[in-house]
């Protein structure tokens, strides 16, 4: 099967070449394909996200997206953290918003827009505003929103972080049972290892300083997820244990490296950077 999105030896840098964010990236995601990148902070994962959906360019290497240098546009939609609506439009305003812009008629994007509101649960906050509404309601309208174009990739950058653990728990199962129905591809960045094993097929972990790729795991634990839960399994504990003891170890090398530079004076001209 051919690829959806490949990225081949991609790296990126800012401030001028400075600060070096990613180091020879490769990893392709297959049409359909939920995959979790994850990592300590820094380590890039964002940055991947706005390569992969043409926001930034790559220094080095490649990224495509069907075939093509990826441009941003209704396949590649994003759900942040916070859902960025618009205050001035209603719920269903918002949705059918996204949707003029694919030409649909006023019949039909009121038509689509109610059914995904329905989806997630909010078709009677259809005439709210979003300050009317929890954080956890208007990140549905926002994944609403996201799905709304149909798109053929879902770049999703932590977006349930900042809701209380029962939110986060309905919203996982809801992003699973929509994803069970449309197999678009999705790309999923997060800091909760559970999150990322729970929802993906396979997790990327990435290493700080540059970003680059430590190992890709497969997740083979039955689906669909939504309905048994694998958290119970003892694969499951196994693939957290090790996930965890990756990082920690990342970490730690970090904080020691860190304490090294602290170590050497800077008005010799060496910074910690140069460590």
């Amino acid at each position: 099967m051919q690829p959806l999105i490949s990225l081949r030896n991609v790296g990126k840098s800012f401030k001028d070449g400075q600060v070096r964010a990613l180091d020879n990236i490769s990893f392709d995601v297959r049409p359909g394909e939920f995959i979790s990148l994850v990592g300590p902070s820094g380590c890039g994962k964002t940055t991947l996200l706005r390569l992969i959906n043409g926001l930034i360019g790559v220094d080095e290497g490649s990224v495509s997206v069907m075939g093509a240098p990826p441009v941003p546009g209704p396949d590649l939609a994003m759900v942040f953290q916070s859902a960025r609506l618009l205050p001035w439009l209603t719920v269903v305003g918002n949705i059918e918003f996204v949707l003029s812009l694919r030409g649909l008629s006023r019949g039909e994007r009121s038509q689509r827009a109610l059914a995904l509101l329905g989806a997630v649960g909010l078709r009677d906050f259809a005439g709210a505003y979003p300050h009317e509404l929890s954080g956890g309601m208007q990140q549905r309208v926002g994944l609403a929103r996201a799905l709304a174009v149909e798109p053929k990739v879902l770049l999703m950058d932590e977006p349930f972080a900042a809701l209380d653990a029962m939110t986060r728990e309905v919203l996982r199962s809801e992003l699973l049972q929509m994803w069970s129905r449309r197999r678009m591809a999705i790309v999923f960045v997060t800091h909760d290892i559970d999150e990322a094993i729970l929802l993906s097929q396979r997790i990327v972990l990435l290493r700080p300083r540059p970003g680059r790729i430590d190992e890709i795991v497969d997740v083979d634990l039955p689906e669909p997820r939504w309905k048994h839960d694998p958290r119970t399994l003892p694969a499951f504990a196994e693939m957290r244990a090790h996930l965890w003891a990756r990082i920690h170890d990342m970490v730690r090398d970090g904080a020691e490296l860190e304490e090294l530079a602290g170590a050497f004076p800077t008005d010799d001209g060496l910074e910690k950077s140069d460590l």
